[in-house]
């Protein structure tokens, strides 16, 4: 299949309900239907045509009622439109309600092989796969223990595992990169940026952060129709512009601008910081322990644990954006490094970097030389930016060389996990503000 093949193709797609006020109406239309009507006709699809490409990652957004549900189904082909045509080229994929097509009674195992079955795998193509599928759903035993004995966790993991690895042509995401815990979104996220690289994904989604980080192209559906198709960030800012004239009217009052303290030079901080702290606006952060699950790397070092502190170096189990911390990483050297580096990463839950930093330019022209068995210790101080509410992670790295050219001993996935419960902030991250000013010129 060339990369500009065609794999799906929607060509003038409608889709309408036949709305029914009381159950007897239903009765009357079959039997007197010729002579009246007795529902209220529901348009959900208008005419909708869409060409996506092997290779492509095309997001579909748009607000609730906008169509997209139903878009969905008819793509994979569990319902029929009203009009038009569907082509499918390839293995589908959908990764909706996850979990839904499994048997309670049966265990982890047997559902695996009825879904495969139901994805169009053989028995013998889904023994291939079996040993990857129940490694990234990571459930243990209980891959034989009836599905209703599952947390919902589980199954979740299970049923993304199983549309994941049936090798799909195309794979269909409708926000299931909401659910499960932090550790299970970052592999979720890293397993997607992956599988694009060479496969089609439908990212279907009402977090434009989403659509434009991981899209190449980006479709607008409101009212049952196709409003916009072209880039994602042109998409996206539609997309905001229409839900938000649509349910607020903003209006504006100048004001003088106050008296100004005067400014001091040296140590600052924000001056709103003591009252937003006290406030429900503060930015809590629950942290949790030092993971090592995942990781890769030569192997000449090993990350033995990573941990926020305060600026004393008292571990923390709770952090506070816009307050100092300390972000703490000792490594366990392995064999003789002559110019180390330690690194780490912040990521939030679709695996953007938000905020990191290495120990390379710092000490450069001063290289800190490690010796086998060995414990280097790196500490990074800053001011804890303020994040959106949601699951966050730290990545972890310790190298050996140069910015441009060196040998990663380890790096560690999600490190640490951290949950951000509360916030003020709008954006990806805020950061701490020397000075805000609005007046009239």
């Amino acid at each position: 299949m060339s990369s500009d093949e065609v794999v799906l193709r929607i060509r003038h797609i409608s889709k309408r309900f036949e709305i029914y006020e009381k159950p007897r109406h239903r009765l009357q239309q079959m039997l007197f239907g010729r002579w009246k009507t007795y529902y209220r006709e529901f348009r959900a699809l208008s005419d909708i045509n869409l060409e996506v490409r092997k290779g492509e990652c095309v997001g579909i957004i748009g607000p609730n009622g906008a169509g997209k549900s139903t878009l969905l189904q008819i793509m994979t082909g569990t319902l029929q439109p009203t009009e038009g045509t569907v082509e499918r080229h390839g293995r589908i994929a959908a990764l909706l309600e996850l979990g839904s097509g499994f048997n309670p009674e049966f265990t982890g195992r047997e559902n695996v092989y009825m879904n495969a079955a139901i994805l169009g795998l053989t028995k013998k193509e889904t023994d291939e796969k079996y040993q990857d599928i129940v490694d990234f759903a990571d459930i243990g035993e209980f891959i034989d223990q009836p599905v209703k004995t599952y947390s919902s966790g589980m199954i979740v993991r299970l049923a993304f595992a199983v549309n994941a690895f049936v090798d799909p042509d195309v794979l269909i995401v409708d926000e299931a990169l909401a659910v499960g815990d932090a550790f299970f979104q970052q592999k979720c996220m890293r397993f997607i940026r992956k599988f694009k690289e060479n496969h089609t994904i439908l990212f279907v989604s009402h977090d434009t952060a989403a659509v434009v980080n991981l899209c190449d192209r980006g479709v607008l559906l409101e009212n049952g129709q196709v409003k916009m198709i072209g880039s994602p960030k042109e998409v996206t800012e539609q997309y905001l512009k229409v839900l938000y004239s649509d349910n607020q009217e903003v209006e504006g009052n100048q004001h003088e601008q106050p008296p100004q303290a005067e400014q001091t030079e040296g140590e600052y901080y924000d001056m709103r910081r003591a009252f937003i702290n006290g406030s429900k606006y503060r930015n809590d952060m629950e942290v949790f322990k030092f993971s090592n699950q995942s990781c890769f790397g030569a192997g000449g070092a090993e990350i033995e644990n990573v941990y926020f502190a305060d600026v004393n170096g008292k571990p923390l189990s709770w952090i506070v954006g816009g307050e100092i911390v300390k972000l703490t990483i000792a490594v366990r050297v392995h064999t003789d490094m002559s110019s180390p580096i330690v690194g780490f990463t912040v990521k939030d839950r679709l695996g953007q970097w938000i905020l990191g930093d290495n120990t390379y330019i710092t000490y450069q022209n001063a290289p800190v030389r490690a010796a086998a068995g060995q414990k280097l210790v790196a500490e990074f101080e800053f001011y804890m930016p303020t994040l959106q509410p949601g699951n966050y992670s730290i990545d972890c790295a310790v190298a050996d060389g140069t910015q441009e050219n060196h040998v990663q001993q380890q790096w560690l996935h999600d490190a640490v996990v951290f949950v951000s419960h509360s916030s003020y902030t709008f954006s990806l991250f805020g950061a701490v503000m020397k000075k805000i000013d609005l007046r009239i010129q």
